[in-house]
């Protein structure tokens, strides 16, 4: 197969370089977004994908808006490609390139379709406490991950993962799918979706990163691993990014390392939501919620390095009783 290949960021990187390994197929070069500022040095830089590309030697297009390119379209045309391959590109293909490709668009996302369309699937199934997610492979059309799906295979999300551990998971399997489904054309039978059953995963937003102690630890917990790295409370009135959590609840018991689960059910204490109520030595800190206790155990204070919940323990003698800001909820 001759393909052209879409994709941005790091989870687009697994597919490519399984369809450059892999002799029957050729990639013809790559579309990604422009160069911008990235990292904690806010430099112009490359995407991941641009860069694997250039590395590769393939040619590369990268359109500030699809949409109002004149000369991309002809440029794709000239190509004679049997697929286009969508990986978490970050705009939507209009109809003047859908047409272009012998067979169609192939799309990897990250989500056991219909649920979870959208810009962040992989996120959005972590914030909802989902047990299980994974990838399917679709044909696109015009519509918002609305196409007919082709393949798919089911991830169990761990309690431990984060946006981070399930996007390389998925990110692999998706590129084994994509494989597999290349493979098999001509022999797979599209199936529409049940749009009964759609669920959608918007753009992430700043105030879905604030922590409401009023929620419960299980949804906390559900929220720091969902947008890690970028989850934050209030300390002394400096912004204290939680950057992996623990609920101590019986729901989860079975799931937590074996050190922490003797803390499950221990007595409540009558506190506000917020407030240290124990100090695990090790661990760090477990802080009241408005149902349940969850303990942090990796932080990371404004300006500084990322720590063990223990380490902030003891730098800034945290004590018992110590109260964390609470933002209004904005989930």
């Amino acid at each position: 197969m001759k393909i052209v290949y879409f994709g941005t960021p790091e989870f687009a990187l697994p597919p490519l370089q399984r369809l450059l390994e892999t002799e029957a197929h050729r990639v013809l070069g790559v579309v990604t977004q422009p160069d911008r500022r990235r990292g904690r040095g806010n430099q112009v830089s490359p995407s991941p994908v641009k860069t694997l590309a250039l590395n590769h030697g393939l040619a590369v297009w990268q359109p500030e808006r699809l949409r109002r390119e004149a000369e991309l379209p002809d440029i794709l045309r000239s190509l004679a490609a049997d697929f286009f391959v969508v990986v978490a590109y970050g705009q939507l293909l209009p109809p003047s390139i859908l047409e272009i490709p012998r067979y169609g668009c192939l799309n990897i996302h990250g989500s056991l379709l219909p649920k979870y369309r959208g810009a962040a699937p992989i996120q959005w199934a972590l914030y909802y406490g989902e047990r299980e997610t994974g990838v399917t492979t679709m044909l696109m059309d015009a519509g918002m991950d609305t196409g007919p799906m082709l393949l798919k295979r089911t991830v169990t999300i761990e309690l431990g993962d984060n946006a981070a551990t399930l996007s390389r998971k998925l990110s692999h399997i998706g590129a084994d799918l994509l494989l597999e489904t290349l493979q098999q054309w001509g022999q797979l039978h599209p199936e529409p979706q049940n749009e009964a059953e759609a669920t959608y995963a918007p753009l992430i937003q700043k105030s879905n990163y604030a922590i409401d102690w009023r929620r419960s630890a299980l949804a906390l917990h559900n929220q720091v691993r969902a947008f890690y790295p970028y989850a934050y409370t209030q300390w002394q009135d400096t912004p204290l990014k939680l950057l992996q959590t623990w609920p101590l609840v019986p729901e989860v018991a079975a799931e937590l390392p074996e050190p922490l689960r003797s803390f499950v059910g221990a007595p409540e204490v009558s506190a506000a939501p917020g407030t240290v109520v124990e100090l695990i030595k090790g661990w760090g800190p477990v802080v009241q919620t408005g149902e349940g206790r969850l303990l942090l155990s990796q932080v990371q204070l404004s300006g500084r390095k990322a720590q063990s919940g223990w380490d902030f323990v003891n730098g800034v003698r945290l004590a018992i009783a110590t109260q964390f800001g609470t933002a209004p909820s904005l989930l």
